[in-house]
């Protein structure tokens, strides 16, 4: 076993350390290792996806960390083709939360979504992968107005 250092912010460690109280846990090391083993899990899920996808990207990040703003209106110019509206939310004075939906290759969308989140000053992010299907048009149906 490997002894690491790392940095956290202080109201994270409060919860981790709540959450190692509440869970009967000895101390931090072993709520953090079964924490790290359980996102990895769900990243590997996540990231199993293939084909054409929807999804809704949330993160809250620092609106006053330094350049942030630019560098994410900078990732969307980028990726204009998977983000098909957003929504900003002034959480609290130093706080922003944002939504985004995405559509396209779900491998395209994962990656957009997790260069958001990985961004210095995001502070929380999550992402909800929805398939709609291998890529193949949609039957017409009828019912009144167009959709394309």
């Amino acid at each position: 076993m490997q002894r690491i250092t790392i940095t956290i912010e202080d109201d994270l460690l409060a919860e981790i350390d709540a959450a190692a109280e509440a869970r009967g846990y000895q101390n931090r090391s072993e709520i953090i290792r079964d924490l790290a083993r359980a996102g990895l899990q769900q990243s590997a899920e996540d990231t199993a996806q293939t084909g054409q996808c929807v999804a809704g990207l949330v993160y809250v990040y620092d609106h006053a960390a330094r350049d942030l703003s630019k560098r994410l209106v900078q990732e969307f110019h980028g990726h204009h083709d998977l983000a098909l509206a957003t929504l900003h939310v002034h959480l609290d004075h130093n706080n922003c939360m944002e939504m985004t939906a995405l559509r396209g290759a779900a491998s395209e969308v994962r990656h957009f979504a997790d260069h958001i989140i990985a961004e210095r000053g995001v502070r929380y992010g999550r992402v909800v992968m929805i398939p709609t299907g291998d890529g193949k048009p949609a039957k017409a149906r009828k019912h009144g107005h167009r959709h394309d």
